[in-house]
């Protein structure tokens, strides 16, 4: 492993990617190698740099995933479900490490990356936030502390081009919910509220989705009990912060072994 792992980017046209890319440029701790879209799009075959409103830095855009892996010692995936279950597959295949930020996967989805996790280092998260991290801490204990008396809503916003709901990271808030009540999300979670739905089931996790405007991410864990309600906030304002994340896991599922990690072991909490 060099002392400075080199790292890929996928979807490197989307905001993310772009934002990804000028992050591991901007690095003194990893460098950048290599970058690939979708097959079809107009940035492959051009300079990153150039088509990102910048100045040419010689990473040409590429559709050859499986080549980009080969080139780095870490990807970074934020994409769609099923393009990242193939690029997982990828990463196992040639044994580079994977960092995921990709949300909205089902349940066969997260297996296939559980999968391929046993041959290579992935870090998968619904946030690479410090701070939304910290959050998922405070509303385990919190949830471990106050009885079925208190109902808990998770009360997420995004932009308007957000495609999933609930959030990953409304997810993550809600698994870390459930832990602390020693229950399964899946057998608490309650999404789906509409017309005459009849009074609240004690126990219930609820969540609420909001999308407008250019909303980066703002996250509400609600403990609403008799005579009073408990709010744990974060408000994300810039998605840099994401970029910086990823890239700090990145570096870290670099010096790993196999296996599927969350930004919880990245940020040793």
């Amino acid at each position: 492993m060099t002392q400075q792992p080199a790292i890929a980017i996928l979807g490197a046209s989307g905001r993310m990617g772009q934002m990804l890319a000028q992050t591991v440029l901007a690095s003194d701790r990893a460098k950048l190698v290599a970058a690939a879209d979708r097959v079809g799009s107009d940035w492959i075959g051009q300079d990153l740099g150039v088509m990102s409103g910048g100045t040419a830095n010689g990473i040409i855009v590429s559709d050859d995933v499986k080549a980009v892996f080969q080139q780095a010692d870490v990807v970074i995936d934020f994409t769609l479900p099923y393009a990242t279950v193939q690029h997982a597959k990828i990463a196992a295949e040639t044994g580079t490490a994977l960092v995921i930020g990709t949300t909205g996967m089902n349940d066969d989805e997260l297996a296939a990356i559980a999968q391929a996790g046993q041959s290579t280092a992935i870090v998968r998260a619904g946030n690479m936030s410090l701070g939304v991290n910290l959050l998922t801490q405070l509303t385990q204990k919190v949830a471990a502390v106050l009885g079925e008396e208190f109902d808990i809503e998770v009360i997420e916003y995004h932009h308007n081009q957000k495609v999933d709901a609930p959030s990953g990271t409304a997810l993550m808030l809600g698994e870390a919910a459930a832990d602390g009540r020693g229950v399964s999300l899946n057998d608490v979670k309650d999404s789906c509220r509409d017309g005459i739905t009849g009074a609240r089931k004690t126990g219930d996790i609820g969540f609420v989705a909001v999308r407008g405007g250019d909303i980066v991410g703002e996250h509400d864990v609600l403990f609403a009990g008799p005579g009073e309600r408990i709010v744990l906030r974060h408000v994300a304002t810039d998605r840099a912060l994401f970029a910086r994340g990823a890239v700090r896991a990145a570096i870290w599922a670099s010096t790993q072994s196999a296996g599927e990690y969350s930004m919880l072991d990245v940020l040793g909490l």
